[in-house]
């Protein structure tokens, strides 16, 4: 069985990508996985075969030139690691931590692929465009992309897991309107600040259900929070079946991460995204705005959201369910051709071209 070599880390929205590209991948080839020391957090089995590369981040300080040094010799590892492993493709998804691989790899002649899931191409990818052999996106038309690569993108349905596409779907049907509120792998303090006040006001009037993601330090504060004021609650940090969180709320409340977004899509849930202002190039607004576009989402910028704003919205949401209800229908009409075998058939395509 050949041997593909997929290099990821730094966040879950590099981490979760690769290990769906292993799902698709692993009847044909045997993956194995690099990464950097915050991404191996993020690997959700520990049966996988992954080689730590701690790759400098190359800002300009006084350590520049050691961190270039320790470059070099991850790249001289890289040669190592691929020779020794007898891998014949390389997948990056991005991110400065695929740079010694990626380095490598061109050095002996291994193909590269490179994933991009944000709707804005990514520094790392920008940089291998010209020696990589495909660019595999969620489409045509992606900000800060050369036009004279163009030739090189291949267009899938965005990476959700199978569990995505297999668990029955649900509307929770309950009395009190069901909200699941999260801010991804790099977290979102303004959920905890912000919108816990809201919900308060909000739920005054019209009785809620909240699952809220937040840091474990917060957790026993942010739970008692929501029993003071009665409001039903499920407080967590990490669910390892968030797949039934989703499926079991409403509406969600979230960043606008790649795959986070991917996964809400899929369930057919509405979502109210507030875009993270720091992602580099602004890569979370584009990507929250493709599916403004569709008619699947709201989108709140954190620079002027106040409690007045998200209150007016939450309050107008609820108050009149058919705003909700087209967005769910878009959300539908988005997915209705989107199934994992087409995903599969397609990427394997793409990773079997010679």
């Amino acid at each position: 069985m050949k041997k593909i070599l997929v290099t990821t880390g730094g966040t879950g929205g590099h981490v979760i990508p690769a290990e769906i590209v292993s799902e698709h991948l692993n009847t044909k080839y045997e993956i194995i996985f690099t990464t950097d020391l915050r991404g191996y957090k993020f690997f959700k089995s520990n049966k996988i075969k992954v080689k730590i590369f701690d790759t400098p981040k190359l800002n300009i300080n006084f350590f520049l030139p050691l961190k270039i040094i320790k470059l070099f010799y991850l790249i001289i590892d890289s040669i190592f690691h691929l020779k020794n492993e007898k891998v014949t493709k390389v997948i990056s998804t991005g991110g400065y931590m695929s740079l010694p691989i990626c380095i490598a790899a061109r050095f002996i002649g291994i193909n590269i692929y490179l994933l991009e899931p944000n709707l804005t191409l990514g520094r790392a990818n920008k940089f291998f465009l010209k020696f990589s052999k495909r660019i595999i996106c969620y489409s045509n038309d992606l900000k800060n992309f050369p036009e004279k690569f163009k030739n090189k993108i291949k267009v899938i349905n965005p990476l959700v897991f199978k569990d995505f596409y297999e668990i029955k779907k649900k509307d929770p049907n309950k009395k009190n309107l069901s909200l699941l509120i999260f801010g991804g792998s790099q977290g979102a303090n303004i959920f905890d600040k912000q919108i816990n006040k809201v919900l308060v006001d909000i739920n005054k009037k019209y009785p809620l259900r909240i699952v809220q993601q937040t840091s474990i330090e917060n957790i026993e504060n942010l739970r008692n929070f929501y029993n003071l004021n009665k409001i039903e609650n499920k407080i967590f940090n990490f669910e390892k079946n968030f797949i039934e969180l989703i499926n079991d709320t409403d509406l969600c409340i979230c960043r606008a991460g790649a795959t986070s977004l991917a996964e809400i899509s899929i369930m057919n849930k509405p979502f109210i995204t507030i875009p993270l202002p720091t992602a580099k190039d602004d890569h979370q607004m584009d990507n929250a705005k493709f599916y403004e576009k569709a008619g699947c989402c709201w989108i709140l910028n954190q620079k002027n959201l106040n409690h007045e704003i998200l209150t007016n919205l939450l309050l107008k949401i609820v108050k009149d369910k058919s705003e909700y209800i087209n967005k769910k229908n878009n959300l539908k009409k988005l997915n209705y051709q989107n199934s994992w075998n087409d995903v599969n058939q397609k990427l394997n395509k793409i990773i079997d071209e010679n």
